[in-house]
């Protein structure tokens, strides 16, 4: 990916990024996420606890800065995101964040991200 088209993504609305989140994480069978010991969480502004994820390793390492410092990028298989670690964060009261990009990202309920995935899933 070059730059170009990285900070156009980036900046795009965060339901675009969810868009292409679904269909780039679907094409590569790869999630992203930050990882030290455990997987970078935060909160939002109503204290939901919130674990992010990415399409592209290159946007995970963009936004490993204001206390992730010492996270690094590690992939997660697909069908394992989707029939394992995603129930398991559903249990913990977890929520998935969508394509931080530092200011924003998509923030939903577990189920409807199953879902999107699975739906995109069957067209390939």
């Amino acid at each position: 990916m070059n730059q170009k088209e990285f900070e156009s993504v980036i900046n795009l609305p965060a339901n675009i990024r969810y868009e292409y989140f679904i269909k780039k994480v679907v094409d590569s069978e790869e999630v992203w996420g930050l990882y030290e010991n455990g997987w970078s969480v935060t909160e939002d502004d109503k204290g939901n606890k919130l674990l992010p994820f990415w399409p592209k390793k290159e946007f995970s390492e963009y936004c490993a800065t204001d206390g992730w410092e010492i996270y690094s990028s590690k992939s997660m298989d697909l069908y394992e995101f989707i029939d394992d670690f995603l129930p398991n964060l559903k249990k913990e009261g977890f929520k998935p964040s969508i394509f931080l990009n530092n200011a924003d990202s998509a923030v939903l309920e577990v189920d409807i991200l199953i879902e999107d995935l699975k739906t995109e899933l069957e067209k390939y």
